[in-house]
Order: C-alpha cells, then sequence, then structure tokens
C-alpha cells in the first residue's frame, strides 16, 4: 500500500483545520444546449444494457458517443441526443471476456476494465508482473484474440495512503474525502483500506486531537470507509473553497480534478468505468481509472468535477513528476451502502 494521505472533505479539529476534496458536477462539462453526459450515460446504458459496451465523451465534438451493434440500437441514441458508434463487440462479449481474465489472469500488478473507445479490454500490467506470472497473463490476454490489449504500465499499482488535509490512524496517515450526513448525525468518508487500519482518527501525527471513530470500512472488494465525526469537531459541507451540492457517476472522457496533501491538485480525465485492480493487498472491482497523477499520501481524499463528488482515493502507479494512473472508488457507492449524503 502506498500509504499517503488521501483526500478529504473540510474539517476543523480543536487545532487544526482539515479541508477535504470537492467535486464538480458533470453538467458543468457540457455545453448548455446539450444533454448533461453523466445523466445521458446512465439512460442509455439502462436502456441497451449489454447490447452496448460502454461510452465516452468526445472533448473535440463534445458530444457523447454511444457503442452499439446494430442498426435499431443506433437510432435510439441518436434520437436520445449522443452519438453512436457500430462495434465489433456487444457490452455482453467484453464482459466475457473479462469473465475469463477473472479466472486466469488474477495476479497482483494487473488491471482491467473496458475501453469504449476501441471496443476493448485493456489488460494493464505493472512492472512487478514478471517471470511465470507475465506469461501466464500474456498467454490469457493472447486466448481472447483482439477483444483484449494489453498494455504495460511504469511503476507498481500500490494503494495510496494519505494525503489531502491529513488524518492519522494508527501508524498511517489519510485523507478525509467528503463530509456526509444522515439525520442528525455527520461523517466523513475516506478510502475502506485506511478505515482497516484505525479505529480512531486524529488531526496530528501526536494523537492529541480527535476527529472521530471509524463506523465502518469495505476493503478489498470495495475501498470505501465511513468516520463518525467527534463531539464538537466542524464539519462544513465544503471541499477547500468548493460547495459540494450533490454526487453523480462518472463518465469516460470526463474532465476531473483531485486534491492531496502530498501533490497539490491535478486534473486530468476519466479513462475507464468498472475497472478491476489487483493490488498486492487484494483486488478491488468497479473503480474510477483516470489520467490524475497522485503519490503516497493522497488515499481516502477526493474526485471532482465542479460541486459534485465523483470518487475517493484509492491507489495507482507512476506519480506527479512523470505522470501516472489513479484508481479511484466511486463514491455514490459508498454514499449508498451507509445511507448518507454529501451536503
Amino acid at each position: 500500500m502506498r500509504f499517503t494521505a488521501p483526500r478529504r472533505a473540510g474539517l476543523v479539529a480543536a487545532a487544526a483545520t482539515l479541508v477535504g476534496g470537492s467535486l464538480l458536477g458533470a453538467s458543468a462539462q457540457a455545453s448548455v444546449s446539450q444533454p448533461d453526459p453523466s445523466h445521458l450515460a446512465t439512460k442509455l446504458a439502462q436502456k441497451l444494457g449489454s447490447r452496448s459496451a460502454g461510452a465516452y465523451f468526445d472533448q473535440a465534438a463534445k458530444k457523447l458517443v454511444v457503442t452499439v451493434s446494430s442498426k435499431s440500437d443506433a437510432s435510439a441514441v441518436r434520437d436520445a441526443g449522443a452519438v453512436p458508434k457500430i462495434v465489433p463487440f456487444s457490452g455482453a462479449q467484453l464482459q466475457k471476456a473479462i469473465g475469463v481474465l477473472d479466472r486466469t489472469a488474477k495476479v497482483p500488478g494487473t488491471a482491467w476494465a473496458v475501453d469504449p473507445a476501441t471496443d476493448q479490454v485493456v489488460l494493464s500490467v505493472d512492472s512487478s508482473v514478471t517471470g511465470s506470472k507475465l506469461v501466464q497473463v500474456t498467454s490469457a490476454a493472447q486466448q481472447l484474440g483482439s477483444a483484449v490489449r494489453m498494455e504495460y504500465v511504469p511503476g507498481v499499482f500500490s494503494l495510496d495512503g494519505s494525503g489531502g488535509d491529513a488524518i492519522y490512524g494508527g501508524q498511517y496517515r489519510c485523507s478525509l474525502g467528503f463530509n456526509v450526513v444522515s439525520g442528525s448525525t455527520y461523517y466523513f468518508l475516506t478510502a475502506g483500506h485506511c478505515g482497516n487500519i484505525a479505529s480512531s482518527w486524529y488531526s496530528n501525527s501526536s494523537h492529541t486531537s480527535l476527529i472521530g471513530t471509524t463506523r465502518s470500512s469495505s476493503f478489498p472488494g470495495n475501498d470505501y470507509a465511513i468516520v463518525t465525526y467527534a463531539s464538537g469537531v466542524s464539519h462544513p459541507g465544503t471541499v477547500g473553497s468548493v460547495d459540494i451540492t450533490s454526487a453523480g457517476n462518472a463518465y469516460v472522457g470526463e474532465s476531473v480534478t483531485r486534491r492531496g496533501s502530498t501533490t497539490g491538485i491535478h486534473s486530468g480525465s476519466v479513462t475507464a468505468l468498472n475497472q478491476t485492480v489487483n493490488y498486492s493487498e487484494g483486488t478491488v472491482s468497479g473503480l474510477i481509472r483516470t489520467t490524475v497523477c497522485a503519490e503516497g499520501g493522497d488515499s481516502g481524499g477526493p474526485l471532482y468535477s465542479g460541486g459534485t463528488a465523483l470518487g475517493l482515493t484509492s491507489g495507482g502507479s507512476g506519480n506527479c513528476t512523470s505522470g501516472g494512473t489513479t484508481f479511484f472508488q466511486p463514491v455514490t457507492e459508498a454514499l449508498s451502502a451507509y445511507g448518507v449524503n454529501v451536503y
């Protein structure tokens, strides 16, 4: 795990102020004359189901492109206000390929997700996969033919463990993601691999200013946790100066921003959804993959677009000098699991 501070929503504790990440709404990305890409992608995904391999936002055309395998589905996509792209593989066929990889290529240092722009499953392999493990993974990819494309990623896929405005638990530093509420009780979200390591969280490394206590965490499988605020700790519904007003689902091609104490603010774009990553500590599925860089100290911190919360920093490879890949736990899944809302 790369335990370096994750991003977090603003919070003020005794002698320290913790400010978390802010998410900017997907609607801010879209032209006012065009349908919101996030809402449109969700609507068409529900309509097309496994007949589509997914959608992505074409930044040049400012239009959502949706993959289809029939003329009738292409007409439905056009009628909804998006651009259809007829491709050879349906979503069902690519999910079948992913099922094969789940059974035959699940070794630490690998990751996979559907790339709707190329209508393929992208199988990523980091520098730790060598020898017989590399032979195993390569063989699995070759058996699936053109449905799978292998790519080699510099560095090692690892969990980011601290970032944003730091929170301290046990011997580790992580970051607060977003402040959330249920009824009259206030919490904050962070990464599940952070929630697993400590029951109490503090605003300082000497562990004298209590922020809150871990209520629940989920890792591996997922990567989210929820912490109950201690009495008297401030919990504004902002990330830095950004007011978080909603939570939403990311879409491929969306411009996004991540914030953290180690590397500051960095931006990039979403390159895949429903990403599976095989960390050495365990496998996590359903992640958002981005081109945003991160370094040790960024786990749990926020991914955002406008005033909309999108994700919690999980892990990745590379750094903010040469660039890298970072994965995020979708925040909507955590909100649903815990029955809480951003505010």
